[in-house]
């Protein structure tokens, strides 16, 4: 029988004055036991709230009825009906906000962990060797091409290719995973899962390609000549500044680039790899998202003497996870909170010196709801720093958009869809980040599961272009 009074289990932690020291995950999951005493929390709702708050519709109650059950199989199988990056989501999924957020035990109990659940289910499966690529439905005929490999293409792709449809997957760099490679460290998200769960997509017949940009030497227009349809998946991966004096200084980094120089090309190990990043003594690290909290954990790793966060609004406001920057906290990252940066000011080589910012107070609500910064007069201070990392928001690279003159934008340089998740060129779709401007990994998947669908309609109405 249920008993929703158990304590609450949490998985291992390395120790802080540890894990600064490397770049292997924080978060060490639940033992098979704590799983077994969390598993038993669950009511096993008829009408489960937390399945229902789920963007990718993962069957919650099943796979944890059977996980407390002992059988493994039975819980992966019931996840990856919906989800094939059960080991991801698991890890970077904001659980509070979505299915844990809505579990009828949260206000008593606490919330059932299922995030932990599902990471320990994918990852137990993946040791003993469950994990099972779905079988394709019989063959359409149809091939689709999905340009990028972040987390809204392979949902998209994978879908496709269960429903018996040839796809093939464009990623202009050298390693796939999109934004969770690049953007996302390895001490959040090994490596190794997402490769795993990669992996698992290739196995069912999915082709990946890599350095293939698309745009400059293959466009969208040449696509369409070759496959009956095109998924635009291709993320946000173009940073947004802060529009201050002097960011153009050396030693002011976007977040983008900083987190793919340390993420991809692993600058950490520099000279082992062939990328440095030099951050020197002091970093400031300019944001309060959850790409902030990275690029200040990442840093932190290098070696500083101090990495501070500097934040226009309060420490309740800040957008990042809760955890995240409770992590960030424990690393001895410090916080700037109601300071608006102002200039950054440089040395007589143009080099990085300080960043001159102003205090603030919160006045009224902003149309999201937040309450917005207001400068305090003559607060002006400096703070010294060596290198500023802005991590303030990114937008969707606009290449794919100059070369494909017909396809719609937004002001805001997204991809424009109808009200029926349309582009204005027949076969052409999109999700993710080039729809959302900036989102979770789970919106984007949920983008990619909803395209697949829209796709497979259309294709219903096309002839294979082989045929």
């Amino acid at each position: 029988m249920p008993n929703p009074a158990l304590p609450k289990q949490e998985g291992q932690r390395q120790e802080p004055k540890d894990r600064i020291k490397n770049f292997e995950e924080v978060a060490q999951g639940l033992t098979s036991k704590q799983a077994a005493i969390e598993s038993s929390r669950c009511l096993n709702c008829k009408e489960p709230r937390c399945q229902a708050a789920c963007p990718v519709n993962v069957k919650i109650p099943k796979f944890i009825a059977a996980l407390n059950k002992g059988d493994i199989k039975a819980a992966i199988e019931a996840i990856m009906t919906t989800s094939l990056l059960p080991a991801i989501c698991g890890r970077v999924c904001p659980q509070e906000k979505y299915c844990q957020g809505a579990c009828v035990l949260k206000e008593k109990f606490g919330p059932v962990s299922i995030g932990l659940l599902e990471r320990y289910t994918a990852d137990t499966a993946r040791k003993q060797g469950l994990l099972k690529a779905p079988k394709p439905e019989q063959e359409t005929g149809f091939k689709i091409a999905c340009v990028g490999s972040g987390p809204s293409s392979l949902a998209c792709a994978a879908q496709l290719r269960r429903l018996g449809h040839k796809v093939v997957v464009f990623e202009a760099l050298h390693a796939f995973g999109g934004v969770l490679r690049y953007g996302i460290p390895s001490f959040r998200l090994p490596r190794e899962v997402v490769n795993s769960e990669i992996k698992t997509i290739e196995e069912m017949g999915v082709e990946f390609r890599q350095d293939i940009l698309i745009g400059p030497s293959t466009s969208v227009k040449d696509l369409l000549k070759e496959f009956d349809s095109v998924y635009i998946g291709s993320g946000a991966g173009l940073p947004t500044m802060a529009g201050i004096p002097g960011e153009n200084a050396v030693g002011v980094y976007s977040a983008n680039e900083f987190l793919t120089r340390v993420n991809l090309m692993q600058a950490y190990k520099f000279p082992e790899s062939d990328t440095p990043v030099k951050i020197g003594k002091q970093v400031i690290v300019l944001g309060g998202g959850n790409s902030a909290m990275d690029a200040a954990r990442c840093a932190k790793r290098l070696g500083p003497e101090k990495v501070s966060v500097v934040y226009r609004r309060s420490q309740e406001e800040m957008p990042a996870r809760k955890e995240e920057v409770l992590n960030a906290m424990e690393e001895g990252v410090e916080f700037q909170f109601l300071t608006i940066q102002k200039e950054v000011i440089t040395d007589e080589k143009g080099h990085v010196k300080a960043l001159k910012c102003l205090k603030a107070r919160l006045g009224e609500p902003d149309e999201k709801g937040r309450r917005r910064p207001v400068a305090i007069e003559n607060s002006d201070f400096l703070i010294p720093a060596d290198s500023i990392i802005v991590a303030i928001g990114q937008k969707p690279n606009p290449i794919i958009a100059k070369t494909t003159p017909d396809l719609k934008m937004t002001e805001r340089g997204t991809m424009q869809l109808d009200e029926n998740g349309n582009s204005s060129i027949k076969g052409v779709f999109g999700g993710g980040d080039i729809t959302r401007g900036g989102a979770t990994v789970l919106l984007a998947m949920k983008d990619g599961l909803e395209a697949a669908g829209r796709i497979d309609n259309y294709l219903k109405t096309q002839t294979p272009k082989g045929k």
